[in-house]
């Protein structure tokens, strides 16, 4: 049993795959709309997510795109176009796996239970602990007091960049390098991520319990006394 999202614009197509997955015992909750998935998949993370590419607010590649932006739970695209070229850049832009519309539900059941086993089998979670806080790098999660973090995909590669290096500074210069990937750029960038951090640590700058900024430096993760 897993939980499912499905979305799907589609009311018809919608309730049927919500009724065959309901068939299979799976947990399902769905959306019409992209932006509605996005806030799903941030607030409530599912196990899976089946996505039409046929949304009506966003394209379907770039809404792929921003849900790889925040979580890395496997996603199936379903598309209508049965193009080669098309599936090939939807897999290289984050989908773990396609249906081409319209496809039966022993189909769907079996791509599914195909991305659910392949996620469960990764490798052992690689677990970083500084204090109270955990960071699972396999799994992209992380908890403060064992309640868990919910982060942005930047937010979360900032928090486990800093966790790797605890009690270390760690240098703005090497931070826009290593986890924005740029070779330059504006230090207000780091700072409004770190401030969005420290807030979901249930800390601030002027009082911080993990996150210490070293004027002049860069940040240090540090491990509370």
């Amino acid at each position: 049993m897993a939980t499912v999202l499905v979305v799907e614009d589609d009311e018809y197509v919608r309730s049927a795959i919500i009724q065959e997955l309901g068939r299979r015992r799976h947990a399902v909750r769905s959306a019409g709309r992209a932006l509605d998935a996005l806030r799903e998949i941030s607030q409530n993370p599912p196990d899976a997510v089946i996505l039409d590419l046929g949304l009506p607010d966003l394209d379907g590649a770039e809404a792929l795109k921003m849900v790889r932006s925040i979580s890395s739970v496997p996603v199936i695209v379903a598309t209508a176009r049965d193009d080669e070229a098309e599936i090939v850049r939807l897999l290289q832009a984050g989908a773990d796996d396609y249906l081409v519309k319209p496809f039966s539900g022993d189909h769907l059941n079996a791509r599914l239970d195909a991305v659910l086993r392949r996620a469960r089998s990764a490798t052992p979670s690689a677990m970083l602990r500084v204090g109270a806080l955990t960071v699972d790098l396999n799994r992209r999660e992380a908890a403060l007091d064992d309640q868990a973090l919910t982060l942005t995909r930047r937010e979360f590669d900032l928090l486990a960049y800093l966790a790797a290096r605890a009690d270390r500074v760690v240098s703005r210069k090497e931070l826009l390098t290593e986890v924005w990937q740029q070779s330059y750029g504006d230090d207000q960038t780091i700072d409004v991520h770190l401030s969005w951090l420290r807030r979901k640590l249930g800390e601030s700058a002027s009082s911080p319990r993990y996150l210490h900024t070293v004027r002049g430096v860069g940040v240090m993760l540090i491990t509370p006394s």
